[in-house]
């Protein structure tokens, strides 16, 4: 899939209000969704999964499974995202197949360095700044963002602390994807949120 104009990436953990929530960020200008679930059960994450993935079908959106390649395939989900303590990105490349979308997350230069030689779709960086979405993990900074930005072939998005505020210095050191939580999670009117980031991701990439 060409991610070259994908770069607004929300990742949610389950929430009541879930396809509410959905709509409005997507109607915002969201453009992936990675529904992100540490504590349901598989039952439970295939239910919500189903719901998310209908939503995004309907804007033409990329649907990511966080860190379960099976539940991916089970779905029929566009694609899955791993942690460096997850399953291979070997293991979900032969489950889900050569045309889906498989993500990794990288915290410094020694899994940068291994991740390029892995047949991943997207990279993500960070998080660049500590967050509690990521309790206990230091932020990697915005040198490292930079380095992965450079080194890789693949899309990077970076993570941690993203904000509308924030974007034009990442846009600065050659950062185009950015993977948002709490700034549209946390936001009392997401629509407005998202649509205010995608404005602001626009224009400073486009500069």
């Amino acid at each position: 899939m060409d991610f070259s104009n994908r770069r607004l990436y929300l990742c949610t953990n389950d929430r009541e209000d879930l396809a509410e929530f959905l709509g409005q960020v997507l109607d915002g200008g969201v453009d992936i969704v990675q529904l992100r679930d540490k504590v349901a059960d598989a039952a439970t994450q295939l239910r919500r999964a189903e719901l998310a993935m209908e939503i995004c079908a309907r804007y033409g959106v990329p649907f990511i499974m966080n860190d379960r390649p099976d539940l991916a395939v089970h779905l029929g989900a566009e694609g899955v995202h791993v942690g460096q303590d997850d399953a291979p990105v070997a293991l979900c490349r032969r489950l889900l197949g050569n045309e889906a979308i498989v993500g990794l997350s990288t915290h410094s230069d020694t899994e940068l360095e291994s991740a390029l030689t892995l047949p991943v779709s997207y990279l993500s960086a960070g998080p660049v700044e500590a967050t509690p979405t990521k309790p206990g993990r230091p932020g990697v900074g915005m040198a490292y963002a930079e380095r992965a930005c450079r080194a890789a072939s693949v899309p990077v998005f970076v993570t941690g602390g993203v904000t509308a505020e924030g974007i034009d210095a990442l846009a600065a050191i050659g950062v185009s994807h950015f993977v948002v939580v709490r700034a549209l999670t946390e936001a009392e009117r997401p629509f407005l949120a998202a649509q205010r980031l995608r404005a602001v991701i626009d224009r400073a990439v486009a500069n």
